[in-house]
């Protein structure tokens, strides 16, 4: 399982993992900025410390992450 997972971030970092990688790209972006403004907004305006803003912008970033990466094709 171990062998899987590096081998398939070494094809990540190749760009040989996804069939089209700059769409995979452009989906990485929009979860980051998604999780970027989760996290402004946790803490700016509900005032809310920054521990408690990572784990809410965490939170919606990774519950995000399947449906911006459920029509990518691999290789």
């Amino acid at each position: 399982m171990f062998e899987m997972v590096r081998s398939s971030i070494g094809l990540f970092f190749r760009g040989k993992l996804f069939a089209e990688p700059t769409r995979a790209y452009t989906q990485l972006a929009i979860g980051i900025l998604f999780a970027a403004l989760c996290f402004i907004l946790a803490a700016r305006v509900a005032g809310l410390p920054y521990w408690a803003s990572a784990a809410i912008a965490g939170f919606f970033g990774g519950a995000l992450q399947p449906r911006l990466f459920r029509d990518l094709r691999y290789r």
